[in-house]
């Protein structure tokens, strides 16, 4: 009896962290409308782990990575369709300003030789799909230019060369 116990309870020791686990796919398009990229998306009891790569990106170059507001990705608009970046609380833009950052921001991403960009990134601000902060049927953002961590109300970012919608 005892061993059928702590059989059971081992198993649900395996089995808790994927019990927290939820997960989202995005599709990114370029600037033209054409597939260069995937996103997958994990959250977890404190935010959310982006794994991305995006293919056809400025070479040997940072570039800014964002949540934007609106789940839709229309090239035709240079991707002006997902909003300004996800803030539902009202903060300011950037990691260096008081009162920031937006829930949307993340750290500038860095692009090698091949214009790859492959990176998983942790923001701790949003949720996949519970209360205010979740993004899912939101757009992640990728810009041709680094954030300042700054300006308001966006980090002077540059265009917006790839995008994807959180499903």
């Amino acid at each position: 009896m005892i061993r059928h116990f702590l059989a059971a309870c081992t198993a649900l020791t395996v089995l808790a962290p994927a019990a927290f686990a939820q997960d989202a796919s995005a599709t990114f398009v370029d600037a033209e409308g054409a597939e260069n990229g995937t996103a997958t998306l994990t959250g977890s009891p404190d935010g959310v782990l982006i794994r991305i790569e995006v293919e056809g990106l400025p070479a040997d170059s940072w570039v800014a990575f964002h949540v934007h507001e609106n789940g839709t990705c229309d090239h035709e608009t240079d991707h002006d369709s997902a909003g300004g970046h996800f803030n539902p609380d009202g903060s300011d833009h950037g990691y260096l300003v008081e009162g920031g950052p937006h829930a949307g921001d993340m750290p500038n991403q860095y692009v090698p030789a091949d214009g790859t960009l492959r990176a998983e990134v942790f923001n701790s601000f949003v949720t996949l799909d519970e209360g205010d902060n979740a993004i899912r049927g939101r757009a992640l953002m990728v810009h041709a230019g680094t954030d300042d961590y700054q300006s308001q109300p966006s980090g002077d970012a540059g265009a917006r060369v790839a995008c994807a919608v959180i499903e």
